[in-house]
């Protein structure tokens, strides 16, 4: 019933879309030959005329369409009718282009704006972080650094925790052999081998070490705490450890060093191999929680090789009231501007590859994620979700993808640059293969919603 309720609501966004083409349209009073609900394969379960647009409502209702006498080459319009989308102005085309996006934009502008009028807050995007309990594997490090239950996670490493995103994150990129060694390190490491081993000075870093010599090694010590960039997207920005990458040879030579007091030279080992398979140790998390009111700093906590402490974690989000009409409004706006600035960012890591294809997902993963937010956190929830996948679709159509309303108006900037429109052969070819491309990603997106399913990753 709840995946029901949000294929509908999907649904709604995609008719509010194509609304807002065929307002537009009509309100400058260019022709729309039919108005589609649903994408035209399979039955078509409703069919009228409406003055001179034909309404129709296919079976697959997750799609929609406007579609104008240029769009059938058997029209009988004549060619340089008015009544012809291709014969009007490029400021006229651009707004009934655009009409969908700014649809989608301002519908997802008045769901949040509901919500918060109708729940009195609306989400800050923020969380606090609590205790929940701890992992029974008493070889973690969170069984020995003074957790309780219920304390309020604040800081860690200093930085503000304000999401358990961050705080798994910051635990991840803090683990034992992260196969990265900072630049402070490897000088102070360097520093601890030769002065225990005052025959190694002779050497060059890159020499190798004589086969059957005992190097003492310095006693293990962490490393630096991890300290994110500043304005990272916690949990969606792939963050790379600082310092320089050991190489397999030296992480293999690493894992054998571990625990020992001394090294006998195998011949194949130089004093670089030796300095960095040391220095990649661990990064302390530095923990601060608040307990009955008092702020407590913890002892350090150190993860192991998967990034664990062994902490069991509850979030609440952090909800701004909303107590007036003008709250309302500015609290909303500032929920959907953050969000924007969020999926923008994300999709410019798509675009670069910072985000992997394979964690792309779809409609399929959308109505499962949006169903189990209305049935386990209910209505209110499932709204704003609604607003963003809408504020969504409004971002990717604005790409310049041919067959996409981005597509259409890049053409119309180039129309606008050299004074004619570009030849319909050129633009036939290229929203051919645009869609071939659009077709190609959807495949690719489904698949990953059936594979995240079957393999219950949603």
């Amino acid at each position: 019933m709840h995946i029901l309720t949000m294929l509908l609501l999907l649904s709604v966004l995609v008719l509010v879309h194509e609304l807002g083409h065929f307002g537009v349209a009509r309100m400058f009073g260019i022709r729309v030959d039919r108005f589609g609900f649903g994408l035209p394969f399979g039955p078509t379960l409703f069919e009228k005329k409406w003055g001179e647009t034909t309404v129709c409502i296919h079976a697959l209702l997750l799609g929609g369409y406007v579609a104008f006498p240029d769009d059938d080459p058997d029209s009988d319009i004549p060619k340089d009718h008015p009544d012809r989308i291709s014969n009007r102005p490029v400021w006229q085309r651009a707004l009934v282009i655009s009409a969908g996006v700014a649809a989608n934009a301002l519908i997802a502008y008045l769901i949040v704006l509901f919500v918060a009028a109708a729940s009195h807050g609306v989400p800050s995007g923020k969380y606090d972080v609590y205790i929940e309990g701890l992992q029974s594997d008493k070889t973690l490090s969170a069984n020995y650094i003074g957790f309780k239950k219920n304390d309020k996670i604040t800081s860690i490493n200093g930085m503000t925790v304000d999401s358990p995103i961050k705080f798994i994150q910051v635990a991840q990129l803090s683990k034992k052999f992260d196969n990265y060694a900072s630049t402070e390190k490897i000088s102070d490491q360097g520093k601890k081998i030769l002065d225990k081993n005052p025959s190694l000075k002779d050497l060059k870093p890159n020499q190798s070490i004589s086969k059957g010599i005992k190097i003492d090694l310095p006693v293990e010590t962490p490393e630096n705490a991890i300290i994110l960039p500043k304005n990272v997207l916690t949990g969606i920005k792939k963050v790379n450890p600082e310092g320089e990458i050991l190489s397999a040879n030296q992480q293999k030579l690493r894992n054998s060093l571990e625990n020992k007091k001394y090294y006998i030279s195998d011949g194949n080992t130089t004093v670089e191999d030796l300095v960095m398979a040391t220095s990649d140790t661990v990064h302390p998390l530095l923990i601060t929680v608040n307990r009955n009111g008092k702020n407590v700093e913890l002892k350090a906590a150190y993860p192991n090789a998967k990034g664990m402490i062994g902490v069991k974690l509850r979030s609440e989000e952090v909800i701004i009231p909303v107590n007036n009409p003008v709250t309302a409004v500015t609290k909303s706006w500032g929920y959907l501007s953050r969000n924007v600035y969020y999926m923008v960012s994300g999709l410019g890591m798509i675009v670069t590859g910072q985000i992997p294809l394979q964690d792309l997902h779809g409609i399929v993963a959308i109505t499962k994620i949006g169903g189990d937010i209305i049935q386990n956190k209910g209505m209110w929830d499932g709204l704003l979700l609604t607003a963003l996948i809408s504020i969504d679709l409004a971002i990717v159509n604005l790409l310049p993808i041919p067959a996409l309303d981005g597509g259409h108006l890049f053409f119309l900037l180039i129309e606008t640059l050299r004074g004619k429109p570009v030849e319909e052969k050129i633009q036939e070819a290229f929203a051919k293969y645009g869609f071939a491309f659009l077709i190609g990603l959807m495949i690719l997106i489904i698949f990953n919603d059936i594979f995240a399913l079957v393999t219950d990753k949603l």
